[in-house]
């Protein structure tokens, strides 16, 4: 199976029953798809010191300032800036990102998530209480931008057989150390793959559903692509579920406080926010409307079925870079499109 490896290959049931089928078509499209245990040998690229938690976001006020870096970046080679980027560029950054932040992005956001939990979002919506999935027993799940693979335990808890994959072998890394303990308590564990989401190296037809929490859409130039994947390897009938950030708050400054109320930027710019170190991007993000989504999801054959935007809890009180009890008791923070693909 050229192209693609896993974790836990030899012990798990889940990779002889959910993948030997489904590996079966693992084309390499130039991103990195390896063993978890090979994980550590792989180079790592600089730290990115301007890299905040997944969602940053800038509004015109701070890329007005960057405005003239864009002509003159010699004049201040670390900053950050509303640009174009293309998919390598995207890729490259967003994975190295992710490899030096897991550690830190795990110690401050892995009570809120759980270890073996499915959140949707910032405001803390379950799947347990929403889901959106619908029934996953004795079905086949595929996980994308899955992280450390939280979402994949917890429906792995409830009868599922679940494949786990995201572009960074350091969240990968998390995610081999979790499923130990997780193994060790309930005697379940999760296949992990090392792929990029608009390259995804399964078979048509593979799963019953298709979901992340977060993951991959915002972090792709190209995410047409990811929701033709992900309807790919669907079978008729089957779901695609993702979150991400609400379009709107492209709208905002990404402040968790009152200037992140007011509007700086157009909804319409889907420029992307870009940070950059010298002589590296260490971070992208793309933004798309809400009917770019629509038309993304409809080309790739899927049908829209609900667009939920969870309120936020009065007993959440966490903030979360621009999330915050004050922004959302006022606008959506978080847009979950859940899609099914047609039988016929």
């Amino acid at each position: 199976m050229p192209g693609a490896r896993v974790d836990d290959a030899d012990e798990d049931r889940c990779v002889s029953e959910a993948l030997a089928d489904a590996l079966l078509r693992a084309t390499d499209a130039g991103h990195l798809r390896t063993f978890v245990s090979d994980l550590p040998t792989l180079p790592m690229a600089p730290h990115s010191r301007n890299a905040g938690v997944s969602g940053r976001i800038v509004g015109v006020s701070d890329a007005d300032k960057n405005n003239d870096l864009n002509n003159h970046p010699d004049k201040d080679p670390s900053a950050a800036a509303r640009r174009e980027a293309d998919p390598i560029e995207t890729a490259r950054a967003n994975r190295t990102w992710w490899d030096t932040e897991a550690d830190g992005y795990y110690a401050e956001h892995g009570s809120f998530l759980g270890d073996d939990d499915f959140v949707w979002g910032p405001e803390g919506l379950r799947e347990a209480d929403a889901g959106l999935l619908g029934e996953i027993r004795d079905k086949r799940l595929l996980e994308i931008g899955a992280g450390a693979a939280q979402c994949s335990r917890y429906s792995a808890r409830q009868g599922a057989r679940v494949v786990a994959t995201d572009i960074s072998g350091g969240m990968l890394r998390h995610g081999a150390d979790l499923n130990q303990r997780f193994a060790a308590a309930s005697g379940l564990t999760v296949p992990l793959v090392q792929c990029d989401a608009t390259s995804l190296p399964f078979a048509d037809c593979s799963f019953d559903a298709v979901f992340t929490s977060y993951g991959a859409v915002p972090f792709v130039a190209d995410s047409a692509a990811l929701m033709a994947q992900a309807a790919r390897v669907l079978r008729p009938g089957g779901r695609f579920v993702f979150s991400t950030t609400h379009p709107i708050r492209w709208a905002l400054p990404d402040d968790p406080g009152y200037p992140g109320l007011t509007v700086s930027s157009s909804y319409f710019d889907r420029t992307p926010y870009v940070e950059q170190e010298p002589g590296a991007t260490t971070y992208v993000e793309h933004h798309r409307t809400l009917g770019d989504r629509v038309r993304e999801l409809t080309a790739a054959g899927l049908h829209l079925v609900d667009l939920v935007e969870p309120e936020w809890p009065p007993e959440n009180q966490q903030v979360w870079g621009g999330w915050s009890p004050l922004r959302g008791a006022l606008i959506p923070g978080t847009a979950i499109f859940v899609c099914d693909k047609p039988v016929s």
